[in-house]
């Protein structure tokens, strides 16, 4: 089982490593900021509409650090914890509409992979993610139905991390996460210009700004768990990530492209590069705000669980240099967001030998957050109603998770875009007890 962990683990590594963990999105939200929020915790959280205050000792928790020094096993009499490993992605189909038009768009994504390991009283975590990303083309027409401008873009943030967790007494932990974030952006602006006769002119003017971000964060965290009755659970959890600064390399390039009226392939035939410098452009920092996590839920173990989780993200202290000095940024400004998770679980019976079904672990829930954006003075929301079931593979340890998720993002007022979005998310959750000393010979 070690080896077949770490062969995973090696080639899912190598090449999103050769990819640069680019990954598709179809949003055109995720022109601002450092692009869109990816990374929304493991299957099993999004499948209870984004909770994360719950830990058990076979699922990981990505969100929050204290989880990996997680309780004992309980199936084998409190002896110990398996190793786990948990890799996961997600296919997206996102109708995009406005007041006169829309448009289907598929995408697919690698979401995360991690491997946890018990060590008496702590518990490490190790792995990598998309933190963020950006994949959007978006265009608008003039009076007489040509095009006006043009935004495209693509890139987004990634993070690799370690985090260790200790168990201070039975059933409280605490634990630190450390990450590296790193990635680039890719964005480009033209707007066409129009003779007397309104017959497109042969040379256009493209903006184009690429930006290398890189930069060093925490999270801290905090479970905790109690019987309050001979069968009812009560489990808490908050985890906190201070404000991070993130370095920005700029670049920013003027050419003069013609467009091919086929396939409206852009060709540039003169650049120039911008002095950023001498704005102060060339090196900024992104401040990326803080956020507070906390929840609490009850439940009976391995049969049931219900609890609600609030986060607070003061988003109002981010800005973008490089894009507010842009004519292109557009009527934009950052609040500080809000977010609402509710959901639970339920397994019929964890260790039933006549049926498959009644093993099997049943989540849903539901979410509701301000994405912190404001645009044409209109906050953007995004809700979201989400099921999932978890499959036993093998053992009780390890499992398959299967999630759905129906929601939306924008709105549109104000001549803006709303997003109806469907997201199908699988993963592996895999287990192994690896050093386990033997008893017999």
């Amino acid at each position: 089982m070690i080896k077949r962990f770490l062969l995973v683990f090696a080639i899912v590594f190598g090449l999103k490593g050769y990819a640069q963990l680019d990954v598709e999105n179809a949003s055109p939200y995720s022109y601002y900021g450092i692009g869109s929020l990816k990374f929304k915790g493991t299957v099993e959280n999004r499948s209870m509409g984004g909770l994360s205050i719950y830990n058990d000792s076979i699922h990981v928790n990505l969100r929050n650090p204290a989880s990996y020094a997680s309780s004992n096993l309980r199936y084998y009499n409190n002896e110990g914890r398996p190793v786990k490993f948990a890799i996961g992605g997600t296919h997206t189909s996102t109708n995009l509409k406005t007041n006169s038009n829309e448009n289907r768009i598929n995408s697919t994504s690698f979401d995360y992979m991690a491997l946890s390991l018990p060590m008496g009283r702590f518990g490490v975590g190790l792995g990598i993610m998309p933190y963020t990303t950006v994949n959007y083309k978006l265009q608008s027409l003039t009076d007489f139905n040509a095009l006006s401008t043009r935004f495209s873009g693509k890139g987004g943030v990634n993070k690799v991390f370690l985090s260790v967790g200790y168990r201070v007494m039975d059933g409280l932990s605490i634990g630190v996460d450390a990450n590296y974030n790193f990635g680039k952006l890719e964005n480009s602006f033209i707007r066409y210009l129009y003779d007397d006769e309104q017959n497109i002119i042969q040379y256009q003017t493209r903006e184009q700004n690429k930006s290398q971000l890189s930069g060093f964060g925490v999270n801290l965290g905090v479970t905790y768990q109690k019987m309050i009755s001979t069968k009812l659970e009560l489990q808490a959890g908050l985890t906190y990530k201070p404000k991070t600064n993130i370095n920005s390399d700029n670049e920013r390039i003027f050419e003069t492209i013609t467009i091919s009226s086929g396939s409206g392939a852009e060709t540039p035939i003169n650049s120039i590069t911008a002095d950023l410098d001498a704005n102060g452009l060339a090196n900024t920092k992104l401040s990326l705000p803080s956020k507070l996590s906390f929840g609490a839920g009850i439940g009976e173990p391995r049969k049931w669980f219900a609890g609600a989780e609030l986060t607070f993200q003061n988003y109002s202290v981010f800005k973008n240099e490089l894009y507010e000095a842009s004519n292109s940024a557009g009527n934009l400004s950052y609040e500080d967001a809000i977010g609402l998770s509710v959901g639970g679980f339920y397994i019929p019976e964890y260790n039933s030998f006549s049926s498959y079904l009644k093993r099997m672990v049943y989540r849903t829930g539901f979410r509701f957050e301000n994405t912190g954006l404001n645009i044409n003075d209109t906050s953007i929301n995004e809700f979201g109603m989400s099921f999932g079931v978890g499959i036993p593979m093998g053992n009780f340890f390890s499992n398959a998770n299967v999630g759905f998720e129906f929601g939306r993002r924008g709105t549109l007022d104000r001549n803006l875009i709303q997003e109806n979005f469907i997201n199908f998310q699988i993963s592996l959750s895999l287990n192994d007890r690896w050093f386990e000393k033997r008893k017999y010979n």
